[in-house]
């Protein structure tokens, strides 16, 4: 590989003109609150650059664990997202919560492990981070009979992401 494409893989990321990363998600805490009710709680995968980001795409894998803690069941169920705002109520579908990834049913567990879920995104969109302000978060509900105190949940699995800065202000 000479020339152009070259310069390209050796530039820094914020200059490259398509971003794609893969960015690993190995025994990730994830705290839930869940004292009364549906519990739900953010982790932060990353960060985002400074500027217009076209979203092209981005493909999910995770699996989630319940770290062995007697307040959540092992059967547990509930839906995750991942988006450029963490979750601050029980649902993880509002505005900015799932404009990576959208809200998607984690299937029930089994012995305190979830299934593997393969998810990838719906469209492309741009996400004004001009601000520099946004990051990429992860949002986990975990249904209401599954859970009866705080919990702390280990994510495995990846984010594949690619996008493109489009500028900034």
């Amino acid at each position: 590989m000479k020339g152009l494409p070259r310069s390209l893989a050796r530039a820094k990321q914020e200059q490259a003109r398509i971003v794609t990363l893969r960015i690993p998600l190995k025994d990730m805490p994830l705290t839930v609150a869940g004292t009364t009710g549906v519990g739900f709680g953010s982790a932060v995968i990353s960060g985002l650059p400074q500027g217009n980001i076209l979203l092209l795409g981005a493909v999910a894998y995770a699996q989630f664990s319940k770290n062995g803690d007697a307040d959540v069941q092992d059967t547990f169920d509930g839906d995750f997202s991942i988006g450029t705002v963490p979750t601050a109520d029980v649902d993880v579908s509002d505005t900015g919560e799932a404009d990576i990834i959208a809200s998607t049913p984690l299937g029930a567990a089994t012995a305190g492990l979830s299934p593997v879920l393969r998810v990838t995104n719906a469209a492309q969109a741009i996400i004004d981070n001009t601000a520099a302000d946004l990051e990429l978060n992860l949002n986990l509900l975990i249904d209401d009979a599954n859970i009866s105190g705080a919990a702390t949940f280990l994510v495995n699995g990846s984010l594949n992401i690619a996008y493109i800065v489009l500028g900034d202000d």
